[in-house]
């Protein structure tokens, strides 16, 4: 396995991926066994040879397969006033979905087959 990486934005949040890598991110809504491709890619990194971008990368891509969709462990928020027996008690879980990373793809480089780009999930969709 080589030692190249790259830095994908998914969700507002920042990745460090590299081929065969499993990595979770926020959920997607793919299908399971589904490819994506992930953009923007910031950073590609390939031994001594680091492209940059202003901010994202054009043409460079990230091929990822969707292994499964779960909910990450429950976190406990606990609020209390004291003085005026105020608490509440609530529960949190975050859903996430797990991507296998396959291939990075620089710019001007061909793929065999046409991924669909990966939207972030917002909190409105029905």
């Amino acid at each position: 396995m080589s030692d190249s990486y790259a830095i994908v934005a998914s969700g507002g949040k920042q990745y460090r991926v590299r081929p065969g890598q499993v990595v979770n991110v926020d959920l997607l809504h793919v299908e399971k066994g589904q490819e994506i491709e992930l953009s923007p890619v910031l950073m590609i990194a390939n031994g001594d040879e680091v492209v940059i971008g202003s901010p994202e990368i054009k043409g460079a891509k990230v091929i990822a397969s969707c292994i499964e969709e779960g909910k990450a462990r429950k976190i406990i928020v606990f609020r209390y006033k004291n003085k005026v027996r105020s608490r509440r008690k609530t529960g949190h879980r975050q859903p996430y979905t797990r991507l296998l990373i396959k291939d990075i793809v620089k710019p001007g480089s061909k793929i065999s087959k046409k991924a669909p780009r990966a939207k972030a999930a917002t909190g409105g969709e029905n």
